[in-house]
């Protein structure tokens, strides 16, 4: 079940294109997720549910919003963004893409610790985990947004501590986006995200940090 509900496209469409549409760039955009090989009686790409779930509803986002899209997949050993204005939802281990847009980024970074990932304040040091890996494991986790804009274009990039993380990252825009947008306008930024589940259903998302410009 994907977490924009018809009423919600409904009003998407009534009142876009809105000027907040500009933080994932002027379209059409390319979304990608990531893929990695599984052996069973012969190895094959295998797309987590929550990956291409996440996939499926940033489509049904933009398209609300009146964008052409397109959808490609993140091999695990993709360095490279595809041209014109992208969605890469990609975790900083799945493949090296996802590290390198990491790295472009001054304020936020993933960081191992602890045995865990964290989302980390690279100034201050405060981190956010994710609430599933804490002790009394709640059905919740972080994920990391950020939009890049270099070369005329827009480079949005989603990493979850875990794949449902980036679930909920892709649900935040769907109610969130204009209050985003009035404070980054059309510069880089990047934020993190709290999001609620269950199941592969996202039931709330909140703003977790952020939204800090660069």
């Amino acid at each position: 079940m994907l977490g924009i509900t018809k009423g919600r496209v409904t009003q998407i469409r009534s009142t876009a294109p809105g000027a907040e549409r500009v933080i994932f760039g002027v379209g059409p955009v390319s979304v990608g997720v990531p893929y990695r090989y599984q052996s069973t009686d012969r190895e094959r790409p295998l797309i987590a549910a929550e990956g291409a779930q996440t996939g499926d509803q940033l489509e049904q986002l933009l398209g609300a919003l009146s964008f052409e899209v397109t959808r490609y997949q993140i091999e695990p050993d993709r360095s490279e963004v595809p041209a014109g204005d992208t969605i890469v939802v990609c975790g900083p281990k799945s493949a090296p893409v996802g590290a390198d847009l990491l790295g472009r980024d001054p304020v936020l970074a993933i960081v191992e610790a602890e045995g865990r990932w964290w989302i980390e304040h690279q100034t201050t040091g405060e981190r956010y985990g994710s609430p599933s890996d804490d002790s009394a494991g709640r059905d919740a986790d972080v994920a990391y947004v950020a939009a890049h804009r270099m070369d005329d274009r827009v480079i949005v990039h989603i990493a979850g501590i875990h794949a449902i993380g980036s679930l909920g990252a892709a649900h935040y825009p769907t109610t969130h986006l204009a209050d985003v947008y009035r404070e980054v306008g059309e510069k880089s930024f990047s934020l993190a995200v709290r999001a609620d589940y269950d199941g592969l259903t996202i039931t709330g998302s909140e703003l977790a940090a952020g939204p800090y410009v660069w």
